[in-house]
């Protein structure tokens, strides 16, 4: 291939200024995202180079693209390399500069959806690009898709495009977000990619009580006043603690020193080895190590001198692997207790159960041969990831779906997660380099 990585890199980094200043910003509801922005400007990059594509809109404006490049053999296994479009809400008093500006300053990129997931929609973008503009031809056929509502669960973009339309996305393998943060310890370099995404078993409680005048709540049945019971009791729950192989790998790939790295190992010493971490950091272990409940919304009342006779209280909860749907209610009756179940009505909200993807295939040892020809000798490491991604839908259509991307050594893998969904989210030049380069050498290993 002519062009040198340092002309894709160039690339890249407009492509995803570009994107961030569309700021298609997914709130959750129907009307946000707008995603149909981020869709044409995507289709408009890719319009000259004569492949197959087209937008879908699965509701208005909120459009994702899918376009395929044929290879040569129909019977090869084909890649799709998938990234999504929508970012999640700001809070711009947080942030040093506006998070939509996509401004360049030093060597970073600074933006809402720099590191979540605009980085990687952008340089695989380029990488497809360049694939076919080159002339390369491939025995498999290679699949961009730029994917919208992925930050909502992707009820208006993957889950319904892989279902409705898989004649235009039909693939073997997905590369999407996230992996590649390079951590040096005491064996060398580990890197670690996702291989493994938590279930998601979110609950809604509608918590009765008894209404009554807000002057005399003495012995009252104040709904709002249970449900601070019940937001305390789900906040102290202590799931156990499972240390598996795929979390021990993942630990010692962390660099936290021998000492510390047992007894985060050590059920019983477990939640006090987190006190000592990096709170993003520990955050992240003890999701990756336990079945977690976040109770997240609260509504009730209707007037400040009512005394409420129902609150409704949404539960973010997230499962591992080898658990089901049913151990939801199996935690919530310990969480809770009976007597507070008793004025309790439980109703489902978005579910999925735990996926994950083998390791023994042609796309992984590609993928790792790559990534070590810019680390060399690292260790790639499986992993989990702890929130949601399309790649669930891919997997349970039995396709290996894994979270990729290489990060340069400028960002820890601490000061990454902080990043997630945080102020003041960027991504330096060097990083954007490494993946751009990284889906080239992938598609150059898988079909060799």
């Amino acid at each position: 291939m002519s062009e040198p990585i340092d002309t894709l890199t160039n690339e890249t980094t407009e492509l995803l200024q570009a994107l961030i200043r569309n700021a298609c910003v997914n709130d959750g509801t129907p009307d946000s995202g707008n995603e149909t922005k981020n869709a044409v400007l995507l289709r408009n990059e890719l319009d000259s180079i004569g492949v197959d594509m087209e937008i879908f809109e699965i509701a208005e404006n909120r459009g994702s693209l899918i376009a395929r490049y044929e290879g040569t053999d129909p019977n090869a296994p084909a890649l799709c390399l998938m990234g999504h479009t929508d970012v999640v809400p700001v809070s711009p008093a947080g942030w040093k500069e506006d998070p939509f500006g996509g401004e360049l300053i030093g060597n970073e990129v600074w933006g809402r959806g720099a590191v979540d997931m605009l980085n990687l929609t952008s340089s695989m973008a380029v990488a497809f690009r360049h694939v076919v503009t080159s002339g390369k031809r491939y025995p498999g056929d290679i699949i961009y898709f730029a994917v919208a509502d992925e930050e909502a669960g992707g009820v208006l973009g993957a889950s319904q495009l892989v279902d409705q339309q898989w004649d235009a996305l039909k693939c073997d393998y997905v590369l999407t977000e996230y992996g590649g943060t390079p951590v040096d310890t005491r064996d060398g370099t580990a890197i670690l990619v996702t291989t493994t995404e938590k279930g998601v078993g979110n609950r809604r409680l509608i918590i009765g009580g008894e209404p009554g005048h807000g002057s005399m709540p003495h012995g009252t049945d104040n709904a709002l006043v249970k449900a601070a019971e019940v937001v305390r009791r789900l906040a102290e729950y202590q799931p156990s603690t499972k240390i598996d192989d795929m979390f021990t790998e993942r630990v010692k790939a962390l660099g936290l020193g021998r000492d510390l790295e047992q007894r985060v190992l050590d059920p019983v010493r477990h939640a006090e080895a987190l006190d000592e971490i990096d709170p993003s950091m520990a955050r992240n272990l003890h999701a990756c190590s336990h079945t977690s409940f976040s109770p997240n919304l609260l509504n009730t009342g209707k007037k400040v001198n009512i005394i409420p006779d129902t609150a409704v209280l949404e539960v973010d909860i997230r499962l591992l692997p080898g658990e089901t749907l049913d151990d939801v209610e199996v935690h919530l009756r310990a969480a809770l207790g009976t007597d507070l179940l008793a004025d309790i009505e439980i109703e489902e909200m978005y579910q999925s159960t735990p996926t994950l993807s083998p390791i023994d295939t042609p796309l992984w040892h590609a993928m790792a041969d790559s990534m070590r020809a810019a680390y060399p000798g690292a260790q790639i490491v499986p992993s989990m990831v702890t929130g949601g991604t399309d790649a669930r839908f891919f997997r349970q259509k039995g396709i290996p779906a894994y979270g990729a991307g290489l990060l340069s050594r400028s960002i820890g893998f601490a000061e990454f997660l902080n990043r997630f969904h945080g102020h003041d989210e960027r991504i330096d030049i060097e990083s954007l380099k490494l993946t751009t380069q990284l889906w080239l050498d992938i598609m150059d290993r898988l079909w060799d």
